[in-house]
């Protein structure tokens, strides 16, 4: 699970963050694996770098990164992005739907943001107020290459209309 705050140890390099689960769990090739997502999350060279030297993008790469070396058959997030400024946020976007497509994982999205929920997700569920329980569900049939100028073509606004129309609803 990714939370909404970056959860990699503050005392320990990022290299040696993404290696400790699997160290943990007794799996070989760690360096390997590291290795891998290092340069698949774009941190070469801040592989030593503690978490407090890293920006609020690269801690949540890392924090992803640090899930993913686990080899989870789900990952859960929980508003990932939601403290980064707009800019980062979209370049964590891109970044994270060309990483599942390295990398396919089932992934579970909570976000309060539609945007973000129609560029990341395959299928949007909405959910009630209390008793939390899912009122709805759309398909997002809007392509694999998603991405900022996805923000403006007419069938993404279209079903953002449609997503903001159903939650309203709700």
């Amino acid at each position: 699970m990714v939370a909404q705050a970056w959860t990699l140890f503050p005392w320990l390099s990022l290299r040696k963050n993404l290696g400790y689960g699997p160290r943990q769990a007794g799996r070989k090739n760690v360096e390997t694996t590291v290795d891998d997502l290092v340069t698949a999350t774009g941190l070469a060279g801040f592989d030593q770098s503690l978490p407090r030297e890293l920006s609020g993008g690269m801690r949540q790469r890392g924090a992803i990164a640090q899930v993913l070396a686990n080899r989870p058959p789900v990952l859960l997030l929980d508003e990932p992005f939601g403290a980064l400024d707009a800019q980062t946020r979209l370049r964590m976007h891109e970044w994270f739907r060309s990483l599942l497509a390295e990398r396919p994982t089932t992934v579970v999205l909570v976000t309060h943001d539609v945007d973000e929920a129609l560029l990341l997700g395959d299928r949007v569920g909405m959910l009630s107020a209390r008793p939390c329980r899912v009122v709805d569900s759309v398909d997002v049939n809007l392509g694999d290459q998603r991405g900022r100028d996805t923000l403006s073509d007419p069938a993404f606004v279209q079903l953002k209309a449609e997503v903001l129309g159903r939650v309203l609803s709700a």
